[in-house]
Formats: C-alpha cells, structure tokens, sequence
C-alpha cells in the first residue's frame, strides 16, 4: 500500500488538513508506515487530480487558508477496491537493523548507544501512541483495536529482545579487535 491509498483511507474516517494528516502518519501508523509532507501533499494532490478528494479552503485567523480534505465516492470505492486486491505482506525497513547488522564494524560503545536509543524510543512507543487510555480504545473499530495490538506485541517485543540480548552482545563486541574508528 502506498502513501495515496493510505491517505484515503485515512479521508474515509473523516475530513483532515494534510497537517492532520501528517500527524496520523507520526501516531497512529509509525509502527509500520512512514510518510512526511513530501509524500502526503504530492499523494493528496494526485487523488484531487483523479476525482478521489476534494479539497476546500478554511480561513484562518491570522494565518493563510487551511486546506481540508475529503474522500469522494469514487475515491472510496476506489480504496475499497485495493483494500480487496491487496495482498497481506509485511514488509519492514530499519536503519536500526542495518546498523545492527553491520555492529561489527562500529566501535562497541557507538553499536550499545543505537541498541538503548532504540529501547528507549520503543518504550516512548508503548507509553505514548500505543498506550491509549481504555475510553480512546473503546471508540476504535475493531480492525483498528487489531492494529493497535500487533502494534504493541511488535514493538513490545522487540524491545524485550535488545534487552535481553543486550549484554551478550555487549560481550561479543568488547571481545574483538577494535573497528577503525
């Protein structure tokens, strides 16, 4: 799925800004879909250009017009339609396992700083976006209550895991011949 589909779907629960849309991205979906302005306003642009969304202009005190968004019919046959051809993957990207991957070559006090930067920010993770209050989890549907499960098994358990694999690592690394620094 893609940033135009992801963003219809999105307009299906309702009007957005593409600011608001952009705080979804960095919320709701940042377990497992990345998207800034460079992609949203570009998407949100070719879906107006397609019938998809219109958009209409809010005043604004003080400030230029807000631009709103909404998902026309078209555009949300047009959803439901890839929501049914798409086929389940689960596709992951991380800069932290390439890091990883690659802790050989770093020296080892570098390598432990991205593991417990990355524990840190998957606890922030479980405190913040995917620690909803139970009167928030009562008003998602049930697809959306799944999500935010998985969300909380995954980033859950990768945090379990650098923290138990921690101080072996930590021993390897320290048991080695220095990388070029």
């Amino acid at each position: 799925m893609d940033t135009k589909l992801l963003c219809l779907g999105v307009l299906s629960e309702g009007e957005r800004s593409g600011y608001e849309i952009k705080k979804l991205f960095e919320t709701r979906f940042r377990h497992f879909f990345v998207a800034g302005f460079g992609s949203i306003y570009p998407a949100l642009a070719a879906l107006a250009g397609e019938g998809y969304v219109t958009a209409r202009a809010v005043p604004q005190a003080g400030r230029p017009d807000k631009r709103v968004y909404s998902v026309t019919e078209a555009g949300l046959d047009h959803f439901r339609e890839r929501l049914l051809a798409t086929a389940p993957r689960h596709k992951v990207r991380s800069e932290f396992c390439l890091l990883m991957y690659f802790a050989h070559l770093l020296p080892p006090e570098r390598a432990l700083a991205h593991l417990d930067t990355m524990v840190a920010r998957w606890e922030e993770m479980l405190a913040g976006d995917l620690g909803l209050s139970a009167a928030d989890e009562a008003a998602l549907t049930p697809g959306q209550l799944f999500d935010l499960g998985f969300g909380r098994a995954v980033v859950g358990a990768a945090r379990a895991y650098c923290l138990e694999r921690r101080a072996p690592l930590a021993a390897a690394l320290l048991d080695r011949p220095r990388a070029a620094e």
